[in-house]
């Protein structure tokens, strides 16, 4: 049994297709199910248990035997939540508990870290696991996602391999779910579909023009590939950067949503709201050749390309993966 935390979440649960698409059907989903929108998100999918999120450690201990791998990507993703009790829960003391069952049982683990443990990039994004004491995270979100990644290198005992994945701008289908948290490239078709034009952030910052502000915006199809990959590679531990190594700004991300729906582009510009303009990131960018070092050879989607394939084959359509 292959188990994947957060399931009815975005990005595992286009993991979980990607299993099915491979021939992996003994899948253990692990999320708190209450959410039917969410729960659209494996519909059709198969798989063989669903564990409720708080019932997930007491399961693995009954069942560890049958179990060859846990993807734990369920977390508490929103950059906006201040409750730094419910954090702590769900992003370092559960975290926590999946490590310390994967050391216990003998079981191989990759989990969710972040892009957003870098804050404004001070430190720069090097996935150099001697810098994580300095990093300087914008936001609670991040604070504990750099908290569990510090804890982990900590441990004495660690899993016999292990992966914390530091995800940046991930975009892609089955995340329709996610709200304000959705990528620009969703709230930027669901506002040409509105009113027929799309209002970006303004730039606060003088080095950035309006709408040049760049972010590493990867397609989640590449994102799970990573995940797939290190499910076969069950070596080289440690942290590392899924992005696609290349910046580009919000301006390109919204012109090219504009030409997969044959449009015109119509662009303009609104004042960055204030409970996220002083703790707003103007450029991200993952180094990407502590991956490749490894073996990682997958060509990843121009920004053209996934923008392409999320609109057209997904959006337009309102299908899932």
């Amino acid at each position: 049994m292959i188990v994947i935390t957060g399931a009815a979440g975005f990005i595992s649960s286009c993991l979980v297709q990607k299993l099915n698409d491979e021939g992996f059907y003994d899948l253990v989903l692990v999320d708190d199910f209450s959410s039917a929108e969410q729960n659209k998100n494996f519909e059709g999918k198969r798989f063989s248990h669903q564990v409720d999120r708080k019932d997930f450690i007491q399961w693995i201990r009954a069942n560890h035997i049958h179990t060859q791998f846990i993807f734990h990507l369920g977390a508490r993703t929103d950059t906006t939540e201040f409750d730094y009790a419910l954090l702590n829960e769900l992003n370092l003391e559960y975290s926590k508990e999946v490590w310390n069952a994967c050391v216990e049982f003998g079981l191989p683990l990759v989990y969710a870290s972040s892009a957003a443990t870098y804050g404004l990039g001070e430190q720069g994004y090097e996935d150099d696991e001697r810098t994580l004491d300095t990093l300087k995270p914008l936001n609670p979100y991040g604070e504990s996602k750099n908290y569990f990644d510090i804890w982990a290198l900590k441990q004495p005992r660690a899993p016999y391999f292990w992966a914390g994945m530091k995800f940046f701008n991930v975009y892609g289908p089955n995340e329709y779910h996610k709200g304000r948290m959705a990528s620009v490239i969703l709230h930027t078709f669901n506002q040409i579909k509105a009113t027929g034009e799309m209002k970006l952030f303004q730039s606060h910052n003088p080095k950035f023009k309006d709408g040049e502000q760049m972010r590493d915006f990867v397609y989640v199809k590449d994102v799970i590939n990573v995940l797939y990959f290190f499910m076969h590679h069950r070596k080289d531990s440690g942290i590392y950067n899924l992005g696609t190594g290349k910046a580009r700004t919000f301006l390109d991300l919204a012109t090219n949503t504009f030409k997969a729906l044959n449009k015109e582009p119509e662009i303009s510009f609104i004042p960055t709201p204030e409970d996220i303009r002083d703790k707003y990131q103007y450029f991200t960018e993952a180094p990407m050749h502590k991956l490749l070092a490894i073996g990682y050879n997958n060509p990843f989607h121009t920004l053209e390309e996934g923008v392409s394939d999320y609109v057209q084959n997904y959006l337009v359509s309102g299908k899932y993966f």
